[in-house]
C-alpha cells in the first residue's frame, strides 16, 4: 500500500523519547513487512507492546484435505455454508495451496470477547452479505456490502456487525497483498489510466486509545495453530502512528471497468495482486463496441493457474445456473470457456450487470473437505452439449 497515513499523536523525530503529559514514556514498536524491507508503519503505545501473561492453550485449525491433486472443474454453493456465531469458528477454507488460502464464513454474531491476529497471513476479506466496522490497533474502518478488507499480517482486530446475515469471501495470502504495479508510476501514485486512485481507497479513522491492564486474550495464527495468547494490557493502547503499513478498504463499486471494441482480457479486471496470485473484480460494463463482437468470454487453457471465480451479484452471462454465493473452480491443464449457448446468446448485447471477484492462483489449489461438502457434483460435465 504505498501510501501515507497517519491518525494521533507522535513524535516528530523517528526512535526518540516520546514522553506521556504525566511523566514517563510512550512505547515505539517497528510494525513492517519483509524483514525491514518492506512497507512499515511506527506506533507508538502507552503500555509496551510485549507484555505476554500466559498461554492457555494451543490447538490445529489446518484444513482437512480431500483433494491433493484436482483436475476437475468445481462449483461450490457457497450459500449452502450452515452460519456460526463465532467470527473465528465461521470460517472455513475452501481452497488451499502453499501460498494462499481461500474460504468462506458466514459469522451471526461480532468478534468481541477477544482479539484476532493473523501471524502468518495477509487477509482480504470481501463483504458479500452484512454491514458493520473493523476495529484494530491502528484505527478502525466501516465497511458494507461489496467492500474488500485488507489487513496485514500481525494486525490485531475484532469485528463488530451491525446484522445477523452476514456472508464474507476471504484470501488469506502468505506474501503482502499490493494493488497492481503496472497502475502506478515510480513513486507509486496510482497513474490516469488506472482503474481506481488513491481518492477511492477507506482508510483507518477513530482511533482507539485505550489505558486498561488486565487480561485480554488474543487469539494468534500462525503455522496453522491457534494460539491462545493473554496479554496484560488492552492491545488497543496506540496513541498514534504514521507510515505505509495499516489496514484499509476498498468498494468493488468504486473499480471503474477497462472496455474495448473486442473482448478483453482477465487482467484488465485486476484490482491487487500477490508475488503467488491476482485478484480480479468483474463488475457493472458495457460490452465490447465492435460490430461484430462477441461480448462472452473466449475459450482459455489455464496453462499457468488455477481459476477461482466468486459469484456476487447479477445476471453471470458466461455461465448457466450460477447464483449468488457459488464459488467455480477451473483448474489449470484443462480449457474452460462459456457454458454451451452463451457465447451465442451474448451476441448483441451491450452491456452486463454482474459483480463478481476472481483469484488466478499460479500453483494449484487443493480441494477441502469443507468444500467437498458445497460441491454440486456435476459442473465438470457443464460443458458437454
Amino acid at each position: 500500500m504505498p501510501l501515507y497515513h497517519k491518525l494521533g499523536a507522535f513524535p516528530q523525530k523517528r526512535h526518540t523519547q516520546f514522553v506521556k503529559p504525566d511523566g514517563g514514556f510512550y512505547y515505539e514498536q517497528l510494525f513492517g513487512t519483509e524483514g525491514f524491507h518492506g512497507h512499515a508503519s511506527l506506533s507508538y503505545h502507552v503500555h509496551r507492546p510485549t507484555q505476554v501473561k500466559e498461554i492457555l492453550k494451543s490447538y490445529s485449525v489446518e484444513p482437512k484435505i480431500a483433494i491433493g491433486k484436482n483436475i476437475k472443474s468445481l462449483l461450490l454453493k457457497g450459500f449452502e455454508l450452515k452460519p456460526a456465531d463465532d467470527f473465528l469458528d465461521s470460517r472455513k477454507a475452501m481452497l488451499v495451496n502453499k501460498d494462499c488460502t481461500i474460504g468462506l464464513a458466514a459469522p451471526r454474531k461480532s468478534l468481541t470477547d477477544y482479539f484476532y491476529k493473523n501471524a502468518d497471513a495477509d487477509e482480504m476479506i470481501f463483504i458479500h452479505k452484512g454491514k458493520g466496522k473493523l476495529r484494530t490497533m491502528l484505527g478502525n474502518i466501516p465497511f458494507e456490502y461489496g467492500d474488500y478488507l485488507i489487513i496485514p499480517r500481525g494486525i490485531i482486530y475484532q469485528i463488530e456487525f451491525d446484522t445477523e446475515e452476514n456472508r464474507l469471501f476471504y484470501v488469506e495470502s502468505f506474501a503482502p497483498f499490493y494493488t497492481p504495479k503496472r497502475y502506478k508510476n515510480e513513486s507509486g501514485q496510482h497513474l490516469e489510466h488506472a482503474p481506481f486512485c488513491e481518492r477511492d481507497f477507506i482508510l483507518p479513522t477513530e482511533l482507539e486509545t485505550h489505558d486498561e491492564k488486565g487480561d485480554f486474550l488474543i487469539k494468534i495464527k500462525k503455522e496453522g495453530m491457534i494460539h491462545e495468547v493473554v496479554y496484560a494490557t488492552h492491545p488497543f493502547d496506540v496513541i498514534g502512528w504514521d507510515g505505509y503499513n495499516f489496514p484499509y478498504g476498498f468498494s468493488i463499486h468504486n473499480f471503474e471497468p477497462i472496455t474495448g471494441r473486442v473482448h478483453q482480457p482477465p487482467p484488465v479486471h485486476q484490482t491487487f495482486e500477490t508475488a503467488t496470485f491476482v485478484v480480479c473484480s468483474f463488475v457493472p460494463r458495457l460490452y465490447d463496441y465492435h460490430p461484430k463482437s462477441v461480448p462472452a468470454p473466449y475459450n482459455h487453457s489455464n496453462i499457468d493457474s488455477d481459476e477461482v471465480l466468486y459469484y456476487v451479484d447479477g445476471d453471470f452471462m458466461s455461465r448457466n445456473n450460477i447464483e449468488q454465493g457459488h464459488i467455480t473452480l477451473h483448474p489449470k491443464g484443462i480449457p474452460h470457456g462459456p457454458a454451451p449457448g452463451a457465447m451465442e446468446r451474448s451476441i448483441g448485447h451491450t452491456g452486463t450487470e454482474e459483480l463478481a471477484v476472481m483469484v488466478d492462483t499460479f500453483r494449484p489449489l487443493m480441494v477441502t473437505e469443507e468444500a467437498m461438502g458445497l460441491d454440486d457434483g456435476q459442473y465438470y460435465k457443464s460443458w458437454v452439449e
